[in-house]
């Protein structure tokens, strides 16, 4: 049964100043009231006047069926692109100590220059690779594919949650009901949804995405170069420096974050899985782990694993 949605006579005017919402300004502003924006905000909307379920709810389950038909999908395709790159490396890598080959046998028998030689073997190696890359469809930009629509997503989210919570752009009849229903539609410790959660949802979120950004650091087989662990060690400030941010926002905005982490964290969990991966059709690399649980679970184990250290006596 859907459920209709009832206008209050009460006015804008009518607000209690305190409870009067903080307005965009400039490019947020139009970022606000930019068309994907409103799209997101009406779809969130329509399932809750079809559904009837309280806002907490419509929140947690919008967020959970959108990463699971759109980010999950992609996370797999972006993992079957890195993997045939992967695999296309190790193809590379006998076809340039072939051209080595070639280029110093033509340096010693044209008395090529060593700047020509150079030239030519570039062109070579490029060429090559971007015949693989043909062969197999996997150019490096697809992998940036997860990225380039799960930012603007979660943006568009975020952006309309708060158009809703504030009554923006339009604050109209319609936006105050809407409004209400958010003081009134919350959850356990939280009964008002405009209202921040100073300590509960912000933790977690940063804990999932300092997790999420742990088991990525644990998994890998390979060493991490200087770069990655500059980037890594970013991301992790970045977690972190989330926290305070979430503790000042209205709590339906930290429940969304705090949603979308912990089925980042899954989604992270569930990309390990080999079977998954076959399934998925992921070739099988070098680097994939075979039993990837149970490695991830014996490093979890030795950097939690606290042994005292006992010095030997001292030989008589």
């Amino acid at each position: 049964m859907s459920h209709v949605r009832s206008y209050s006579n009460t006015g804008i005017d009518s607000i209690p100043e305190g409870h009067v919402p903080v307005q965009f300004h400039g490019i947020f502003k139009a970022i606000s009231e930019s068309a994907p924006i409103k799209t997101t905000q009406d779809s969130l909307l329509m399932v809750h006047d079809y559904t009837g379920l309280p806002w907490w709810l419509i929140i947690v389950l919008t967020t959970i069926i959108m990463r699971t038909t759109v980010t999950l999908p992609l996370s797999f395709y972006q993992l079957y692109i890195l993997a045939k790159l992967e695999n296309l490396r190790s193809e590379m890598n006998e076809i340039v100590k072939e051209l080595k080959k070639e280029v110093n046998y033509g340096t010693y028998k044209y008395n090529w220059s060593k700047k020509y030689a150079k030239q030519l073997y570039n062109r070579s190696v490029k060429k090559q690779w971007n015949k693989l890359i043909v062969r197999e469809n996997c150019h490096p930009v697809k992998a940036s594919l997860l990225v380039l629509v799960q930012i603007p997503l979660w943006i568009s989210f975020s952006m309309s949650i708060r158009n809703l919570c504030y009554m923006l752009p339009k604050q109209d009849a319609s936006a105050y009901t809407t409004y209400q229903q958010f003081t009134t539609d919350g959850f356990l410790w939280i009964s008002n949804l405009t209202v921040a959660d100073p300590f509960i949802l912000p933790i977690a979120m940063g804990l999932f995405n300092l997790a999420i950004i742990e088991i990525s650091h644990m998994s890998r087989v390979k060493e991490m170069t200087k770069w990655q662990r500059y980037l890594t060690n970013f991301f992790r400030l970045v977690a972190i420096g989330m926290i305070p941010i979430a503790m000042s926002v209205p709590s339906c905005l930290s429940l969304y974050w705090a949603t979308s982490s912990a089925f980042g964290l899954l989604q992270n969990l569930i990309l390990l899985s080999p079977k998954l991966r076959r399934f998925a059709k992921v070739p099988i690399t070098t680097s994939e782990q075979p039993h990837p649980y149970l490695g991830l679970r014996n490093k979890i184990a030795a950097k939690c694993r606290f042994e005292r250290k006992t010095e030997a006596p001292p030989k008589k």
